[in-house]
């Protein structure tokens, strides 16, 4: 099929392509992809947008058959949240950890207590203070 020389609709296709992800590169849109996987894509919709499809019914066929993945701002809902939430969830996670390790670590500086008495510790003293003097040579 070809697509109409119309400006509108090349507006339209590459709006939709920025809405969509790469199912390859995850992290790029259709649009700014260059996978064969996204070149697929970016032809499918192009046919679909052909045939009559609104961009809502493009949408839909697309996460219907792909998932809400698909979308590159899926909607916040019971099967995306873990895709919203999660990032927060870490980075909040490893500041408890970080700030857990950091407390027990002041804890453990504090408790660390005298493992000698006070003879044993004299007698230590004296013993560094007779290695003041020079060694004996015989």
């Amino acid at each position: 099929m070809d697509a109409p020389a119309d400006a509108a609709f090349d507006t339209r296709i590459k709006t939709l392509e920025s809405e969509l992800r790469c199912l390859v590169c995850q992290n790029q849109t259709l649009a700014d992809s260059n996978a064969s996987l996204a070149e697929d894509l970016r032809r499918e919709v192009r046919e679909l947008a052909l045939s009559g499809k609104s961009d809502n019914e493009i949408r839909a066929y697309l996460v219907a058959r792909y998932g809400d993945f698909v979308l590159y701002d899926p909607p916040l809902k019971r099967t995306t949240w873990l895709l919203w939430i999660g990032p927060f969830a870490l980075l909040a996670g490893g500041g408890m950890l970080w700030w857990t390790v950091l407390r027990r670590r002041e804890h453990a500086g504090r408790s660390t207590q005298r493992t000698t008495d006070p003879d044993a510790e004299a007698r230590g003293r004296a013993l560094l203070d007779d290695s003041d003097e020079p060694p004996h040579t015989g």
